[in-house]
């Protein structure tokens, strides 16, 4: 589910879970999980990616719509847990898209202090409302953090997405690498990061978010119960066997 290995002081984490390591409950947890213990071990810095040509197609949808209500009460809050792992590791975390990273695929690549892109087939986008359903505040400030003001209206009510060098173009990751030398540059920079002050960079972390994560703790006190319950309806959960019908159909 998580493959773990450690690159001189570097935790290379590479999510294994299916063809697309859609992000089930199971992922979620083990995710946050190998990031705090990766904080608790003192790593010098972590590489996130993941294997084939996909590196997370988001949120699995199929247990969302199988598993109904109650699936989702226990869903959200492991996902909105995952987010501030991810969102305030003190250690420096570099997310190494290999591939597609759509949805909350893409929310992984926007937690990252560094975020690298292959080049190749793969795309970039948040494609919630296409699906149906609302951003988590969580992950919403993430994205808000991580995007061109400019750009970030259109790109969340369009569901739009883009291939790695457009990507780059428009700031939604920090630099794309040819697929031979993809993962040796993700660890490079990482060892780099690793070599600065780990206090001096937690501290500037810190204080760099510091707005974000106000926003994410104010917004789910104020829109976190109404977006649990859209998530939880029976009308979303019909909105997204659609959206996955019309999906197989397509192939």
């Amino acid at each position: 589910m998580i493959e773990t290995s450690d690159v001189g002081e570097i935790r290379l984490l590479r999510l294994a879970h299916g063809r697309a390591s859609a992000l089930d409950i199971e992922l979620v947890e083990a995710l946050r999980e190998a990031i705090d213990t990766a904080a608790a071990d003192e790593a010098g810095a972590i590489v996130l990616t993941g294997t084939g040509h996909i590196f997370c197609a988001g949120v699995d949808l199929f247990r969302v719509a199988d598993g109904g209500e109650s699936y989702v009460r226990d869903y959200i809050p492991a996902f909105k847990s995952l987010m501030f792992a991810l969102f305030t590791v003190p250690r420096p975390l570099v997310v190494a898209a290999n591939g597609h990273a759509l949805a909350g695929g893409a929310v992984l690549v926007a937690a990252g202090d560094y975020r690298l892109m292959a080049a190749g087939e793969g795309r970039f986008g948040y494609t919630e409302l296409l699906v149906g359903v609302p951003f988590p505040p969580e992950a919403l400030e993430i994205i808000r953090f991580a995007t061109p003001p400019e750009r970030l209206p259109a790109m969340l009510y369009t569901g739009a997405t883009f291939p790695a060098e457009e990507a780059l173009a428009i700031g939604l990751v920090d630099e794309v690498a040819a697929p031979p030398h993809f993962m040796d540059r993700a660890l490079g920079v990482a060892e780099k990061l690793s070599r600065v002050s780990h206090a001096a960079f937690a501290e500037t972390k810190r204080h760099l978010r510091a707005p974000a994560l106000d926003a994410m703790r104010r917004y789910e006190s104020e829109f976190g119960r109404s977006v649990l319950d859209t998530w939880r309806s029976r009308e979303t959960h019909a909105q997204i066997r659609a959206y996955l019908d019309s999906a197989v159909r397509k192939r």
